[in-house]
């Protein structure tokens, strides 16, 4: 499962501000309930726990986890069950000073169902399990060729990542009659098996027992592509991973791209394509219906206060605090907030037009 931008963003978020706390002792208090596990359990355990602590030599530590403790108590009993993802939270004293007291609790239900339970108690909160969760597991294999080239990619949550670029020994056209171009056939048809080998040892090394390969994505002009694949050169294991095979105009760096762009059936339940799609809707309604879209963050703000804002669109590079912004103009009014990264042309398309566009419930004359 991949998280959505704004899924990432406010997880991001929320793991930077626990990070800046530490803990003079280990007193500041973690705990990852599992989905479906049932909180009285956990809040029992936490009373054991204050009864544990009460043992502790130092006042000052015995105090702090104590009442450590009895707020995140106290926090859990608001929940009258187990969020469907399960539950993680903090709690400890925060104070800047030693001897002062500023104890604060935090929850969260994590994007991912949560599988492991924790209690612990340190001088940092345990983060570990939630920063895992912004890294993208699931990838796809991308393969572009034609008879002379290949480009063997990975498509990671929004990026492109190049993998192998590899270049054939096929010769160019031959006018001769005769023998002489019957032998030259044979020559080419030999150097175009010769590619088709190597590109398919390159698939087998970059793709065979990949963890988190979803599958692989095969396109290019003509019918190269399916030579390779039809023609017994790729490796049964790896074979089983193609899940689509694409007719394009292009091979190299734009067929990687053109490849994503014409697997939008095959990735429709992606993110990426998502952001791709609600971009060009907008791009397109600012080419013919001018006035129902906005761009430029004064623009689209005034949109959303005016409540005219359907969907507002904002860039990644934006700063946290213009993003919670425009959330918060947002919310009263019904608007969406879409965060989209620019690591698609399109997020880099939005990023030019000034980080921030929305598309308007109806047309508004400026």
């Amino acid at each position: 499962m991949s998280l959505t931008e704004a899924q990432r963003f406010h997880l991001k978020k929320f793991i930077k501000e626990l990070e800046n706390y530490r803990g003079r002792h280990t007193e500041l208090v973690s705990v990852y309930v599992p989905q479906d596990y049932d909180l009285n359990k956990i809040i029992n355990h936490l009373a054991q726990e204050q009864g544990t602590a009460s043992n502790i030599k130092s006042s000052a530590t015995r105090k702090n986890v104590t009442d450590a403790l009895e707020r995140m108590i106290q926090h859990l009993k608001l929940f009258k069950r187990n969020p469907p993802n399960g539950l993680c939270v903090f709690s400890g004293n925060v104070a800047e000073r030693e001897g002062q007291h500023n104890f604060k609790v935090w929850s969260i239900e994590p994007p991912i169902p949560l599988k492991t339970r924790i209690y612990r108690c340190d001088k940092e909160f345990v983060l570990d399990i939630l920063r895992d969760m912004l890294d993208v597991k699931e990838v796809y294999g991308l393969v572009v060729m034609d008879r002379r080239d290949a480009n063997i990619a990975l498509l990671k949550g929004k990026s492109i990542i190049p993998l192998v670029k590899t270049h054939s020994e096929v010769p160019g056209k031959f006018k001769a009659g005769g023998q002489s171009a019957m032998r030259f056939s044979r020559i080419i048809e030999g150097a175009a098996k010769d590619h088709y080998k190597k590109v398919a040892e390159y698939m087998k090394e970059a793709f065979l027992g990949m963890p988190g390969l979803k599958g692989i994505i095969v396109g290019g002009p003509g019918p190269t592509k399916y030579d390779l694949v039809e023609g017994g050169y790729i490796t049964n294991e790896v074979k089983k991973k193609i899940i689509a095979i694409k007719d394009l105009g292009y091979t190299g760096e734009f067929g990687l791209e053109e490849l994503l762009e014409k697997s939008q059936d095959v990735l429709a339940a992606e993110d990426v394509m998502e952001e791709k799609k609600i971009v060009n809707r907008f791009l397109e309604m600012l080419a013919t219906k001018q006035k129902m879209v906005a761009y430029g963050e004064t623009d689209v703000m005034n949109k959303i206060k005016m409540g005219v804002a359907d969907k507002v669109l904002l860039s990644e590079d934006l700063s946290d605090e213009k993003i919670e912004e425009f959330e918060a103009a947002a919310k009263p009014v019904g608007t969406e907030i879409i965060i989209i990264s620019t690591q698609t042309r399109e997020g880099a398309q939005l990023r030019d037009l000034g980080k921030a566009a929305a598309i308007l419930r109806y047309e508004v004359n400026t």
